[in-house]
């Protein structure tokens, strides 16, 4: 079943030993491990308690998020934006929603989305089930009139059978279709790393450079001030310096201009699966990104007091490219499902 095997995913992790570039100090072995502790993968996703899982429903979640008539135009699905051969992203600098519309951000990875606080690159959705009606119903996404889709999926006969097997005497609500979606994106989980079998104990798992970018990461570069857990994100929000009139989350919290440019930090599991980076998709590869933190960011009265400055040698900065790289899995095969007719 899909949601055992990606379940079967989160695995716990161990221990290993820490080496430097050759003829420096190597780490505390203490640090190591307080390190390790920090990046344990949890054992198990959670699902709420008012909207616990069900395979019944995880399987209707599955079927409705790649079905393209939950849109307007029949033609976009979730999946249409959040490709699992992207790292359930779309690979573009901008989304493109109804009538090829280009939208002014990024498409967010649902990928870990379970652990998640809140939703949208503005974090204006508390909940994953309020996420996943959002696009559906915004006019340059997927074009969707709220009202309409119940009777809509009602009038595909496949779809009673399933809707009664997830909630039994309840019928096609939209409660329901928001329940089932949010409950099959709780199940899209990272796959085990080579970092991840690194801190299980496997000391050849990840080349000496990736060691030494985990010490850059969490040391001189303060990546981890943000970047932190297990999923590499603080679930908060940061102006990190990016040009652009988008004002992020203080454009949805009215007059808190230390939130003006601020966007959700994404984690960084599967990195090297989701470029373009940024809400913006303008910074195309991870190199990119670590000159960006070092040199470009805007000096600015909302810039996050998270940014701090540090300069790193060439050496540093590939270690720091060699680290995240092996914060991506191995590729998941992910097959669409059966519509019902």
């Amino acid at each position: 079943m899909l949601v055992a095997g990606l379940a079967a995913l989160l695995l716990a992790q161990g221990g290993s030993a820490q080496s430097q570039r050759a003829g420096g100090p190597a780490a505390p072995a203490s640090r190591i491990e307080e390190l390790r502790q920090s990046y344990r993968r949890p054992a198990e996703i959670p699902y709420p308690a008012a909207n616990p899982f069900t395979p019944e429903k995880a399987l209707l979640g599955r079927i409705l998020f790649f079905d393209p008539r939950l849109s307007g135009s029949n033609l976009l699905s979730c999946a249409s934006c959040h490709n699992p051969s992207f790292g359930w992203g779309d690979g573009q600098a901008l989304a493109h929603g109804h009538g090829m519309l280009q939208l002014g951000r990024r498409t967010p990875s649902v990928l870990n989305a379970a652990w998640g606080a809140s939703f949208f690159w503005d974090g204006r959705a508390d909940t994953l089930e309020q996420q996943a009606l959002g696009p559906i119903a915004a006019a340059g996404e997927m074009n969707q009139p709220l009202d309409r889709l119940p009777a809509k999926l009602a009038a595909i006969p496949g779809y009673r059978p399933l809707f009664e097997a997830a909630f039994p005497g309840r019928g096609i609500a939209l409660d329901g279709i928001a329940a089932a979606i949010a409950t099959f994106e709780r199940a899209v989980v990272s796959g085990r790393s080579p970092f991840d079998r690194w801190v299980e104990g496997d000391d050849a798992a990840i080349p000496d450079a990736a060691k030494r970018g985990l010490m850059v990461f969490n040391d001189r570069a303060h990546c981890a001030r943000c970047h932190k857990g297990w999923n590499f994100t603080d679930d908060s929000f940061h102006d990190i310096g990016l040009p652009g009139e988008d004002r992020g989350r203080e454009g949805f919290l009215e007059g808190f201009e230390a939130l003006r440019h601020a966007f959700k930090t994404p984690g960084l599991r599967d990195i090297a699966r989701r470029a373009p980076y940024m809400h913006d998709g303008s910074l195309p590869t991870l190199e990119a990104v670590t000159e960006h933190y070092e040199h470009r960011r805007l000096q600015r009265p909302s810039l996050s007091n998270e940014m701090k400055p540090f300069s790193l040698t060439a050496d540093e900065r590939a270690d720091l490219v060699a680290f995240l790289q092996t914060l991506t899995s191995p590729p998941q095969d992910f097959a669409a499902p059966a519509l019902p007719r």
